[in-house]
């Protein structure tokens, strides 16, 4: 275990809400903010059931103030630099020395404006989006992808541990955001192969799970499949990480991508069928809702 540490985690969505849960199980001390208000009281009454304590701020200034580590996991780069920069921002009371790390997937220039901006003031940063959705986060389990300085990196790994199982840095700042993005583009180009294999069986008669227990321990497996085969096939999609989300996600690749000159052409592909499941008012069901832009 670290030592002990004042932490202020800013956003406690499903992503976060465990993650700081695990920091608190650590036995740091953690100020917590959320937007929502109810949300902040909820997570703490969980906290103080499980007989950890803690605190909750107005503000992500009031949260920052005197702490050791600031912590975000919020929404997209709007989001990110309101809690940080805008009115009663985090980093208006940071003092030098702290410790910024961000978990918000969010793009790779905002990224690098944060990193920039926290220089300015002495404090380290890191950007850290994680991989391993709601079920990664509460089971402490999450892959996390880290951009910043060596030196930055090395105090954030050991309280990371508190949830990531593996973190990796990948490099300087905007690298982990970056990492994040090929993860999506892999994880879109996978969901649509898979929709469509799924669709090829349930048409040809086929028995779906003795497909699934063909081709499961092959060249053809992956997490996706593992994980998403049986639910597809049920039609089953109110879990897991949201269209809306990976729409996100994908904007920022493929912004970065044009940034360096690329063409990603199966990115581009998949992130118009996502735009389709949106436009049937799914874009809060999981991303293997791809499939139902296929007829059975």
């Amino acid at each position: 275990m670290t030592d002990q540490l004042t932490i202020a985690f800013i956003g406690l969505g499903v992503m976060g809400g465990p993650m700081a849960g695990h920091l608190a199980a650590a036995g740091h001390r953690v100020i917590a903010y959320n937007r929502t208000a109810a949300r902040a009281e909820a997570w703490q009454s969980a906290q103080t059931e499980a007989g950890r304590s803690t605190d909750i701020a107005d503000t992500p200034a009031q949260a920052a103030s005197g702490v050791d580590i600031v912590i975000s996991c919020v929404g997209n780069d709007q989001d990110i630099e309101q809690v940080l920069t805008g009115d009663d921002g985090a980093l208006s009371t940071m003092a030098e020395g702290t410790l910024l790390i961000d978990h918000t997937t969010i793009s790779a220039k905002m990224a690098r404006s944060i990193d920039a901006a926290c220089a300015e003031r002495g404090i380290a940063a890191i950007d850290a989006p994680v991989s391993g959705g709601q079920a990664g986060a509460e089971n402490g389990a999450l892959a996390v992808m880290c951009g910043g300085t060596t030196e930055a990196f090395a105090r954030a790994e050991p309280v990371m541990q508190a949830y990531g199982k593996r973190i990796v840095h990948v490099g300087d700042a905007g690298a982990g955001q970056t990492a994040k993005m090929a993860n999506q583009m892999c994880i879109a180009g996978v969901l649509g192969g898979l929709s469509e294999a799924i669709r090829l069986t349930q048409a040809s008669g086929i028995d779906s799970d003795k497909v699934f227990e063909a081709i499961s321990g092959g060249a053809a497996q992956s997490w996706q499949m593992e994980n998403r085969w049986q639910t597809m096939v049920k039609d089953e999609f109110d879990f897991g990480f949201a269209v809306d989300w990976m729409r996100k996600d994908l904007a920022y690749a493929l912004e970065e991508a044009t940034r360096l000159g690329l063409d990603s052409p199966v990115t581009k592909l998949v992130d118009g069928f996502y735009e389709d499941i949106q436009d049937m008012d799914a874009g809060r069901q999981d991303t293997s809702a791809l499939i139902r832009r296929l007829p059975r």
